[in-house]
């Protein structure tokens, strides 16, 4: 999946600041304080604690997946496009993943700088088409009996997919369980291994 490669985006936004210091419009500092920001103060990690809690807390689960924006703002994730949040499950019958298919509307406080794929228009017009050649694309190979749900975001809403919990991480404490899951499974783009398969 070669739509752009890194070295193609790292040159674009070098190129942006560039202009942006030499204009007087922004200064190094601040542009590093703003990523900062994104990596540290938002972002997956927020995403994957919130899949970890409705992995160790039924309770919690059942809220997450008929009020998606209440549990997560109860967490402490709130602003940045989760005001109007869904959350749906990934299950051994079910595969869901998550496209915005007039711009890239995506859930920035919980996963953090959208991929450059998920704006791209190939991702975003195939996967609704031909969904299961899109995921093989990105390595998710699912067996034929797999439904597979796509879901449109939009200004109104947005979604988190809730990955299957890997098995063989019954022992494992919350700060492991969340270094297992990524910001592609929480949109439905990759699957989780087991820690033995890791």
């Amino acid at each position: 999946m070669d739509w752009l490669s890194l070295s193609d985006v790292e040159a674009r936004v070098n190129a942006l600041e560039s202009l942006m210091v030499e204009k007087g419009l922004a200064e190094h500092e601040a542009v590093d304080a703003v990523v900062a920001s994104f990596e540290n103060d938002m972002g997956p990690v927020n995403g994957a604690k919130v899949v970890v809690r409705a992995w160790t807390d039924p309770e919690y689960k059942k809220w997450l997946l008929a009020d998606a924006t209440a549990a997560i703002a109860d967490m402490g994730f709130t602003g940045l496009q989760t005001e109007h949040m869904v959350a749906v499950e990934n299950t051994a019958q079910r595969h869901n993943v998550v496209v915005c298919t007039l711009c890239s509307c995506y859930p920035w406080t919980l996963l953090g700088i959208p991929p450059a794929w998920f704006k791209y228009p190939q991702y975003r017009a195939r996967v609704v088409k031909e969904p299961r050649s899109v995921l093989a694309e990105f390595g998710v190979t699912l067996a034929d009996d797999v439904h597979i749900d796509v879901w449109d975001s939009s200004a109104e809403i947005r979604y988190l997919v809730l990955p299957q919990r890997p098995d063989g991480t019954e022992g494992l404490s919350d700060d492991e369980l969340v270094a297992l899951v990524s910001r592609d499974s929480m949109v439905g783009t990759a699957l989780l291994s087991s820690p033995k398969a890791a």
